[in-house]
């Protein structure tokens, strides 16, 4: 395909979506996944919920024909020629669309969590900022002896477009009240894990960080609240999507020591889906 975005001739995001899944296979094994489909007056987001479940191993139904009758054709004109997986796909990806990618963090359904998710929010503040509050939150969650003595997890830490999420993918899945012991916000939860990190960050990096899922402009928030089972999060390499003509951003894996680089939010802001897979193999060291 010369064209990710354009594989022939319209526009048709699965294209490049299946580039990249083989890559995400161990990451996103047995989550469900979700899109969000964007259009002019529209905006539709299909999930398990509402829908028969869709995997990443399901992305190996795509080919060259597939994308093909995807580029000029109706579902319904080819649906005869097509496995139940691609109709499926067609149904979650539909051609000629900006699409965000997305999965069920810790499942659609479930009562353990085997990944901690933390959302690191902008509003008013510089997408800089938030790289300093990243890098600042991981420095502190890895000087947490306390905190890694109650799990065993890797760290992976994606751009999204917009701001930074930071996993903590665990080693063994713990029960869904270790959320609300310890990664919890709000009244009463002044102590909580995620309430002192984002003092402890605020200290250091002399910006307002709050722990919580409300948005303000005034302040970045660590949000925890997509962790429980039945919530979301962008996929790595899922486009960042502004509205229905407009790709702001896209999601990639980055390193502490990419965090360190002034120069960060800049170099990625110029990042298009051809140079991420110019460079594939260093964003695959970065994931699981």
């Amino acid at each position: 395909m010369s064209d990710f975005l354009h594989p022939y001739d319209n526009l048709d995001v699965l294209g490049r979506y299946s580039k990249v899944a083989p890559l995400l296979t161990k990451f996103l094994n047995k989550k469900e996944l979700a899109s969000k489909i964007i259009g002019e007056n529209f905006v539709v987001l299909k999930r398990w919920t509402k829908n028969i479940p869709l995997h990443i191993q399901d992305f190996k139904e795509i080919n060259e024909k597939y994308l093909k009758l995807r580029d000029n054709h109706h579902l319904d004109e080819v649906k005869d020629q097509l496995t139940a997986k691609q109709v499926l796909l067609w149904q979650y990806f539909v051609p000629r669309k900006l699409i965000n990618f997305f999965y069920a963090c810790n499942n659609e359904y479930g009562d353990t969590i085997d990944r901690i998710f933390i959302d690191i929010d902008r509003q008013t503040n510089s997408a800089d900022d938030a790289r300093k509050v990243t890098l600042e939150l991981l420095k502190i969650i890895s000087s947490d002896k306390q905190f890694n003595d109650l799990i065993d997890f890797r760290i992976l830490t994606l751009r999204t477009g917009a701001s930074f999420h930071i996993y903590l993918l665990l080693k063994k899945p713990v029960d869904h009240a270790f959320y609300d012991s310890y990664l919890s916000y709000g009244k009463g939860k002044e102590n909580s894990f995620i309430s002192r990190r984002a003092e402890q960050a605020s200290q250091a990096t002399q910006l307002k960080v709050l722990a919580g899922h409300e948005r303000k402009k005034w302040a970045i928030i660590l949000d925890t609240s997509n962790t429980p089972p039945g919530k979301l999060a962008r996929c790595p390499f899922s486009l960042h999507i502004k509205n229905n003509k407009t790709i702001d951003g896209i999601a990639v894996p980055v390193s502490q020591a990419d965090l360190s680089d002034p120069k960060l939010i800049s170099n990625l802001e110029k990042i298009t889906p051809e140079m991420i897979w110019k460079n594939i193999d260093q964003y695959k060291k970065l994931l699981p």
